[in-house]
């Protein structure tokens, strides 16, 4: 098929994954946003296993894009060049190995992470449950909500790479930052083992009272990617932009949220060239007012 210079599309799989796999499969199907061209093979693991062998019978050229819950994901029109694995359903395994250790795959929700560690009274874990992804997204962003961040409490990780191997890493390969971790090349995030203190009195009051919150002052329900920007020093990215009157600006069928300004909504109808215009349209116009460069949270991929 013309266009891919990778050939990814026409790739020749195994076959035991040729009828598994999902060629141009609309990314808009995939993401909180609803937007997104389609991605010329879309793949789910059954496990790890699986996994690794899918990734080891790709051509060594092909783009490879990893996906959860697609919460945290801007995919562009064009699509996505490549093969996607999307851990949705899968990577599901979570237990506790220690009396204050857990062991969690990269496809388990976050919000599950969080009620179960409540369960197990553990803490502090409530703020997992205003995560919108899961775990491996959470690795990947040093996600967190409600003064609460993942790599807190990462002891260890495991990781796969573009040859299909599997290895153990700890936070001391990384380099983590505020909503930003830097790594190996070429590798994912399989697992993790996290550390939490026990607690006695923990229950699930906590969490539901942090989910009102959210509840009352977030756009909950219609179609955002969370927070779009990350908060500068000693400010929020809401506040620079709901005072540069940018609350309700709307390109196409995508607006700054009237609710929280720092989500942008997509009515039903946006296409993600829609979003990525508002996106842009913000951070210009909190720089010319504030001299402030708003840093995305999104994550923007594929082809415009």
């Amino acid at each position: 098929m013309s266009g891919n210079p990778n050939g990814t599309r026409c790739a020749v799989l195994a076959p035991e994954f040729n009828t598994r796999v999902l060629r141009d499969e609309p990314m808009s199907k995939h993401t909180s946003w609803h937007a997104g061209g389609p991605a010329d093979l879309y793949f789910t693991p059954r496990d790890v296993m699986d996994l690794a062998a899918f990734i080891r019978q790709l051509p060594p050229e092909s783009p490879l894009l990893w996906i959860g819950l697609g919460s945290n994901l801007l995919v562009r029109d064009g699509g996505i060049r490549g093969a996607v694995v999307s851990t949705q359903g899968a990577l599901l395994a979570l237990e506790r190995v220690s009396s204050t250790r857990i062991h969690a795959q990269a496809g388990v929700p976050c919000a599950r992470l969080a009620r179960q560690c409540v369960k197990w009274g553990l803490g502090p874990a409530e703020f997992l449950a205003g995560i919108p992804g899961t775990l491996g997204g959470a690795l990947a962003m040093n996600a967190g909500a409600w003064g609460g961040e993942t790599w807190a409490h990462v002891a260890e990780v495991d990781v796969l790479d573009r040859r299909g191997v599997r290895r153990t890493r700890t936070p001391a390969d990384y380099e983590i930052g505020y909503r930003r971790v830097k790594g190996p090349a070429e590798e994912w995030f399989i697992a993790a083992r996290l550390d939490f203190e026990l607690k006695s009195g923990v229950n699930e009051t906590a969490i539901r009272e942090l989910l009102e919150r959210r509840r009352q002052t977030q756009p909950i329900g219609e179609w955002s990617c969370g927070s779009v920007f990350t908060n500068p020093p000693g400010d929020h990215a809401a506040r620079l932009i709901e005072a540069a009157g940018l609350k309700g600006f709307r390109i196409g069928d995508a607006s700054v949220s009237q609710k929280h300004a720092n989500f942008i909504i997509n009515h039903g109808a946006a296409t993600a060239a829609d979003i990525e215009a508002v996106i842009l349209h913000v951070q210009r116009t909190v720089a010319a007012l504030h001299h402030i460069e708003l840093r995305p949270e999104v994550r923007i991929v594929g082809v415009p």
